[in-house]
C-alpha cells in the first residue's frame, strides 16, 4: 500500500529541512507528521498512542534545536516515531520493527540524531546528564541536552536518584516533563496527585505563562539580575502553591506547565529556555492519542493495537475456525484469581505493568489484594519480600528483561533471607518485535547462580498453573517461574491443580542414539521436530526438564547412561544457561557425552518476529532436527569407519 506524504513533510528529509520553514508552518507539519504515523502504523502496526501525543513537542524540539549536535534523549522510546520521521528515516519508517529493519525505539547505531539507545523506562535524565557533563568538560558551552521523560516513567527510581544529582551540576540539562497521565495503563501513586495539582492551580498557571521569555531575556543582563529574578520567582512559586515546588527543592527551575499541543508556544518557549543555564525542567501536559479520537479515549488499548482500519477505527484479527490456546500472561491472570480465591495469603504484584501481564485480572476480581506499583521494579521485589516476612505468598509479576533491574533486590532482600516470594517473569526468551532491550534472554543465567533459589518453566498452560499451585503450597523459598510472550498451545488449558515435585522433570518420548533435554515452552519445537525426525528412521528421545534448579539428576543419570549424544534446547542466552547446567551436572558427575546446546548465542540478537528469531539461533524445529541429524550422521559415520 503507497502511502501519502503530506506537501511540507514530502520535503522534510532532516530537522535542517524542517528549521528552513516559518514558525507560520509549524502547525500544518504537525497536522501532516501525525497523519503519516495513522497511515503507516495501521497498516505496519507498531506501538501508537505515544507517538501521537509528542508530535507537536517532536516538532518544537527539531525546530528550536540544533539537532543532532543538541542532544535528545528520550525516555524508553516508544514515543519517538515522529522523531525518526523527522530524521532521515521517513521512508523506511515502514519497516518499523520488522526483522532487518528499524528498531521500534532509538538506537545509536541506527541514526547520529538518536543520542541514546533505550527501551526501559526512567534512563533519560541519567544520559543526558552524563552527556552535559561531558560537553561541559570539553568546553562545548553552547551545546543543549534535552531528556523527554512521562510522568509514568518519572515514578521509577533511578530518575529521582539523576535528578537528585542532576540539581548540584551547573550542566547545560533540559528536563521536558511529558504529563499525560500515562504509561501503558493509567499511572498510580502521590507522584501522579502531586502532577495535578500543578495543572490544576490557575493562579499558577496565569503567573508561569509570562515567566519563561522574561526569565530568558533577565539572564542576558548578567548574574545579579538574574539572580534577583530566581529569588522573586520562588517567592511567588511558594505563595501561589500550596506546597514548595518539588523539582525547585532539587535546584531545577521549574517551568510550565505549558500546553504540549500548541507547537509555536512550545518553540518559542524552547527558544528562551536554551538562553537559561543549569537544570531546567519544562512541564508539558499531552494527550497521549492526541488527534486519533478512539487512541485518546482508550489509551491503554490503542498503546499498541496491531494493524486496524484507520477510517473505521476496527482492530484486525485473524478469525479461526476453531479454538485458540490463550496468551500465557492470561493463564496466569486467571490462575492467580483462581488460587488466591482459595488461599487468602496471596497477593499480587506489578510494576506498571497490569494489563501487559494480565495483572488486571485479579486487581479488578481483589482490589485490595493486587498492587500495581508503578515503574519500579526495586520496590516491587523488596515490597513483596516485606509482604512475604508476615505470611503474605506474593506473586511479583515482572517481564524478564525487567527483572534485570531487580537483581540487587532479589539476592539481598528475597534469597538471602530465603523468602517466598513467586516470581512470574512474564516475556522469558526472545519476545519478537521488541527486540534486545525486551528480549527476556538472561533470566535462566542470572537466577540460577543465586543460592535458595526454585527456576521452573512450563512446556504448556497446563504446567504454568501447575507450577503456580506448587509454589504457594507452602513455604518454598524465592520461586521463579518463567514462560514466554504469546500463545500456548492448549485450547483446553484449564485443568485441575496438580502439584509437581520440585526438582523433578518427565520423559515425554523414549528413543535410541540421541537424547533431546529441553526446558519451558521451546520443548514444542522438540516435539514437532521428532516428528519429521522419526519420517526419517531417527528416533530422538525428549526429556522435559522443568526445573532448572534443582535440575532432576535422577533423570540426567538416566540420560547419561543410556546416551552418549545429548542435545540441549533453551530459549535463553547460552552461558550459563541450562545447557550449562547439564554439563556442569556432567563434569561433576564423571560422564562423558556428545553435549550440543541450542539456545540463543552470547551476541545480541535484533529483532523480528518470534518464529524468525527462534530461526536465526538455529533452535527451532529445523533448527532441531539439523542438530539431530549431524549428531546422527557422526555416529553412522564412525561406525562406517569402525
Amino acid at each position: 500500500m503507497q502511502i501519502e506524504t503530506g506537501a511540507l513533510l514530502k520535503n522534510i528529509l532532516y530537522p535542517s529541512d524542517l528549521r528552513n520553514l516559518a514558525e507560520s508552518d509549524l502547525e500544518e507539519v504537525c497536522k501532516e507528521l501525525r497523519q503519516f504515523i495513522i497511515d503507516v502504523v495501521s497498516v505496519h502496526g507498531g506501538h501508537f498512542a505515544a507517538s501521537l501525543g509528542v508530535v507537536e513537542l517532536t516538532v518544537a524540539l527539531h525546530y528550536a534545536l540544533n539537532t543532532p549536535y543538541d542532544q535528545i534523549v528520550f525516555d524508553v522510546g516508544h514515543q519517538a516515531y515522529g522523531h525518526k520521521i523527522l530524521t532521515g528515516r521517513r521512508d523506511q519508517f515502514h519497516t518499523n520493527r520488522l526483522l532487518g529493519g528499524l528498531s521500534g525505539f532509538p538506537k545509536r547505531s541506527e541514526s547520529e540524531y538518536d543520542a541514546f539507545g533505550v527501551g526501559h523506562s526512567s534512563t533519560s535524565i541519567s544520559a543526558a546528564l552524563g552527556m552535559a557533563v561531558a560537553s561541559a568538560y570539553k568546553g562545548e558551552t553552547d551545546r543543549q541536552h534535552v531528556a523527554i521523560i512521562g510522568d509514568g516513567a518519572l515514578t521509577g527510581g533511578m530518575a529521582f536518584e539523576a535528578l537528585n544529582h542532576a540539581g548540584i551540576e551547573k550542566s547545560n540539562l533540559l528536563v521536558i516533563l511529558n504529563d499525560n497521565c500515562m504509561s501503558i495503563d493509567p499511572n498510580v501513586g502521590a507522584l501522579k496527585e502531586y502532577l495535578t495539582s500543578i495543572t490544576t492551580s490557575k493562579s499558577y498557571n496565569k503567573f508561569r505563562d509570562e515567566l519563561v521569555s522574561v526569565l530568558a531575556k533577565i539572564s542576558k543582563n548578567g548574574p545579579n539580575a538574574y539572580g534577583w529574578a530566581k529569588k522573586l520567582e520562588q517567592s511567588i512559586k511558594g505563595t501561589l502553591l500550596k506546597n514548595a515546588n518539588l523539582f525547585e527543592s532539587l535546584n531545577f527551575r521549574y517551568f510550565g506547565p505549558v500546553d504540549g499541543h500548541d507547537v509555536n508556544k512550545l518553540a518559542k518557549t524552547l527558544e528562551d529556555l536554551k538562553h537559561i543555564n543549569g537544570p531546567k525542567l519544562l512541564h508539558v501536559v499531552t494527550v497521549k492519542g492526541k488527534g486519533y479520537a478512539l487512541a485518546e479515549k482508550d489509551q491503554t488499548k490503542w498503546h499498541a493495537p496491531g494493524l486496524f482500519d484507520k477510517i473505521t477505527g476496527e482492530i484486525k484479527k485473524t478469525v479461526y475456525d476453531k479454538p485458540q490456546p490463550p496468551k500465557y500472561q492470561d493463564v496466569f491472570g486467571h490462575t492467580l484469581v483462581e488460587l488466591a480465591e482459595s488461599n487468602p495469603q496471596i497477593m499480587g504484584i506489578t510494576p506498571a505493568m497490569p494489563s501487559g501481564s494480565s495483572m488486571n485480572i485479579m486487581m479488578k476480581a481483589m482490589p485490595d489484594r493486587a498492587f500495581d506499583v508503578g515503574i519500579a521494579e526495586q520496590h516491587a521485589v523488596t515490597f513483596s519480600a516485606g509482604l512475604a516476612t508476615q505470611g503474605i505468598v506474593p506473586f511479583c509479576n515482572i517481564y524478564s528483561s525487567f527483572m534485570q533491574r531487580a537483581y540487587d533486590q532479589v539476592i539481598h532482600d528475597v534469597a538471602l533471607q530465603n523468602l517466598n516470594v513467586v516470581f512470574c517473569l512474564d516475556r522469558a526468551g526472545l519476545v519478537g518485535a521488541d527486540g534486545p532491550t525486551h528480549h527476556g534472554a538472561y533470566d535462566i543465567a542470572f537466577m540460577r547462580c543465586i543460592p535458595n533459589m526454585t527456576i521452573a518453566a512450563p512446556m504448556n498452560e497446563e504446567e504454568l498453573r501447575n507450577m503456580m499451585y506448587t509454589a504457594q503450597l507452602e513455604n518454598m523459598g524465592p520461586f521463579v517461574i518463567r514462560y514466554p510472550r504469546g500463545n500456548g498451545v492448549m485450547p483446553d488449558w484449564k485443568r485441575q491443580f496438580k502439584a509437581l515435585p520440585v526438582g523433578k522433570g518427565r520423559k515425554l518420548v523414549d528413543g535410541e542414539e540421541v537424547a533431546i533435554l529441553s526446558i519451558g515452552h521451546i520443548g514444542n519445537e522438540v516435539s514437532k521436530a521428532i516428528v519429521n525426525l522419526n519420517t526419517e528412521a531417527i528416533y530422538p528421545a525428549h526429556y522435559d526438564i522443568r526445573y532448572v534448579k534443582p535440575i532432576d539428576e535422577d533423570l540426567l543419570h538416566e540420560v547419561f547412561k543410556k546416551f552418549s549424544k545429548i542435545i540441549t534446547v533453551e530459549d535463553g542466552v547460552l552461558p550459563g544457561g541450562f545447557g550449562s547446567a547439564v554439563i556442569e551436572f556432567m563434569a561433576n558427575n564423571n560422564y562423558s557425552a556428545q553435549v550440543v546446546r541450542l539456545g540463543i548465542p552470547d551476541e545480541i540478537v535484533e529483532h523480528g518476529e518470534q518464529a524468525e528469531l527462534w530461526s536465526i539461533c538455529n533452535y527451532d524445529a529445523q533448527g532441531i532436527q539439523d542438530a539431530c541429524k549431524k549428531l546422527a550422521t557422526i555416529q553412522t559415520t564412525h561406525n562406517q569407519v569402525g
